[in-house]
């Protein structure tokens, strides 16, 4: 890590795989693309209060914006900041398509079961955000829209929305947490992806620790997000006080 941070873990989430975990307010999360094919989906949660999660609708209007990168924030449904994006080397993220389920899996990959194929069955992105959701004693109706990092979308004259063919490996983006929060992660295939072959590329993780003022772009990138801090810091208060 750089500018003097404190590292604290890093691992591998494997293609088409998942993973879910706690991530402390001021920690910056760094997921990196091990390949052309990385899609990482995530759900974001407050890990107080679940029933507050990670907004779409809220943060893309609010930022004047269809597409993700660095200076943006992640919104919760009541109008506060999950984390900021400090960095990006990809170029913008998509959180409109959500994630593939089981059924678009096999008909395009084929059918696998775990009794034969074990872990390297063709699991979808909707499977692993359950199977990760499940652990904390969330389930289906907890499904809101994901932001799927490394996949950004094309949009013709026509409105017809593919997936844009680009080689991210090695690009990373830089997450920065502002509440603490629950985690959860897939990288099992974009939707849009057309490929034959099923072979998700790998995502690594690498958290460290940061001061507040990581995030400070991102607070002034517009007055939407002055206040969505502004709503942030008031209820982090109130929690520390009570």
């Amino acid at each position: 890590m750089h500018n003097g941070a404190e590292n604290l873990w890093q691992l591998e989430i494997p293609g088409g795989q998942h993973w879910s975990g706690i991530v402390r307010r001021g920690t910056r999360l760094r997921l990196t693309a091990q390949g052309r094919t990385a899609n990482a989906a995530m759900l974001l949660y407050n890990h107080e209060d679940r029933m507050e999660r990670y907004n779409m609708a809220d943060t893309l209007k609010a930022q004047h914006t269809a597409v993700l990168t660095c200076g943006h924030v992640l919104m919760s449904d009541m109008g506060r900041v999950l984390a900021a994006i400090v960095a990006d080397e990809a170029g913008g993220h998509e959180t409109i398509c959500g994630v593939s389920d089981a059924a678009e899996v096999a008909a395009r990959h084929g059918q696998t079961r775990f009794q034969w194929a074990r872990n390297a069955r063709f699991l979808s992105g909707r499977e692993g955000l359950l199977a990760e959701l499940r652990k904390w004693g969330l389930d289906a109706v907890d499904l809101v829209a994901s932001v799927n990092w490394f996949s950004v979308l094309e949009i013709d004259q026509g409105g017809r929305v593919a997936l844009r063919e680009r080689d991210v490996t090695g690009a990373s983006v830089d997450l920065y947490f502002e509440m603490d929060t629950l985690v959860v992660m897939s990288t099992a295939p974009h939707p849009l992806d057309e490929a034959l072959a099923y072979t998700p590329a790998a995502i690594t993780i690498k958290a460290d620790r940061l001061g507040a003022a990581a995030s400070e772009s991102c607070r002034l990138h517009c007055a939407e997000n002055s206040r969505a801090y502004a709503n942030t810091h008031a209820y982090l208060a109130q929690r520390e006080g009570a």
